[in-house]
């Protein structure tokens, strides 16, 4: 039986996370050196290390791999890598560490040790070249824009040794998966062909649609849900993962789905943020990326099937995970159930066009739901989140921006 795909760079996974009485020695240790914290999406690069998420990285990258990446997809060393992972600080706190020094990387929330890291670069970065390269706008409307340009004036490049998880396990349990534990569950299950399905929404008819596809042509599907911050007005993850979970146990056959989570941010980068994700779902054990609409998107920085474009730009063989691009997806009433642009003949006026965005300004309203839309059992989940929230709440759902896989 073939087996499931190397992990990225073609070695082994690599995660960096300490274990047993080495962390224990390492946690003692960070309590004696100089501290930064860390922000929310700098914490998500770090756990993502740590769990070997990234690999082959040790670390958060240097100038010259910063440049590489915005510019080339590529670090000094050769390796295929969409976004920088980088780590800044205030340029006060740059000055009061030296290059060769140690420092205890923590956690933003309660100060936690995270990660030891040995500075091995100081170095600036021209902001807006990065956010052109990699978000292909300035605009600092853009949510990925804004947090590039909050970002310290300086980056601090060096190998990390990660101490924790960040929390994850204890609030997500299971479904906090690592990639030695999906590849492993994916052995259990006899997989080797696996379509990784992309979400920070509920799952919708449409989503649904996409992952059956797969389905057909693989052996399996890993509803991969992120974990980390989103912007205002999206769902939080504790309760799409709960709706995901009921439309699996009832619409999709058993032995066919897994579901996950993973620790990071949201960047909103659109296309390179589809290959990042097709990049670490390799390490995953994914051999297939759905993707579909606007995957990453935000409001209209990029056109709807761009992140399809993006992977035949690419050097050939950057990444053994391949993309499965799907086209526009809705029910069409008179084919009488989900189709797509490439299968149905049928104009607009006969289209339901499904959105997460359209869904949330609904259940914000207390609207009508369209069963075509959505399947009740969600809906009920949603329904009663959305009645929870206050009226300012509710207000920055129908105001947050375009719906983003």
């Amino acid at each position: 039986m073939p087996g499931l795909v190397s992990p990225h760079g073609g070695g082994a996974l690599k995660p960096l996370a300490l274990q047993g009485a080495a962390l224990a020695a390492e946690i003692k240790r960070a309590l004696s050196l100089p501290g930064l914290r860390v922000s929310s999406r700098e914490k998500g690069d770090l756990i993502m290390l740590g769990i070997g998420g990234f690999t082959p990285l040790d670390g958060f990258m240097t100038h010259a791999d910063w440049r590489g990446v915005c510019d080339h997809y590529r670090t000094a060393a050769g390796l295929f890598w969409p976004i920088p992972i980088t780590l800044s600080v205030d340029a006060a706190s740059a000055d009061s560490i030296a290059v060769g020094a140690e420092v205890a990387l923590l956690d933003p929330d309660d100060g936690a040790p995270l990660a030891t890291m040995r500075v091995t670069e100081k170095y600036g970065i021209d902001k807006a070249h990065e956010c052109d390269a990699v978000f292909r706008t300035t605009d600092t409307e853009h949510p990925g824009v804004q947090m590039v340009m909050a970002q310290g004036e300086v980056n601090l490049a060096g190998p990390v040794k990660v101490l924790s998880d960040g929390g994850f396990k204890e609030k997500y349990g299971a479904l906090f998966m690592t990639p030695a534990e999906t590849r492993a569950e994916f052995e259990r299950l006899g997989w080797s062909r696996v379509a990784a399905f992309q979400t920070r929404n509920p799952m919708h008819r449409s989503h649904e649609y996409l992952a059956k596809v797969a389905i057909e042509i693989c052996d399996g599907v890993l509803v991969h849900s992120l974990l980390g911050n989103l912007k205002p007005g999206d769902i939080p993850a504790d309760v799409r993962t709960q709706a995901i979970g009921v439309l699996i146990d009832g619409y999709f056959r058993p032995g066919t789905v897994v579901q996950a989570g993973y620790p990071l941010d949201m960047r909103y980068a659109g296309p390179r943020e589809a290959l990042l994700h097709a990049l670490f779902r390799q390490n995953y054990g994914c051999s297939h990326q759905i993707v579909g609409r606007d995957h990453a998107g935000v409001g209209s920085y990029y056109g709807p099937f761009d992140a399809h474009h993006i992977f035949d730009e690419i050097p050939k063989g950057a990444l053994e995970t391949q993309p499965l691009k799907i086209d526009w997806t809705f029910w069409c009433y008179r084919c009488g159930g989900m189709a797509s642009a490439r299968t149905c003949p049928h104009d607009d006026k006969d289209r339901l066009l499904v959105s997460g965005t359209k869904l949330r300004k609904w259940l914000s309203e207390g609207a009508e739901v369209p069963p075509e839309f959505s399947r009740a059992e969600v809906l009920e989940i949603l329904r009663a989140y959305y009645a929870s929230l206050d009226a300012s709440e509710k207000v920055e759902v129908k105001l947050s921006g375009h719906s983003a896989r």
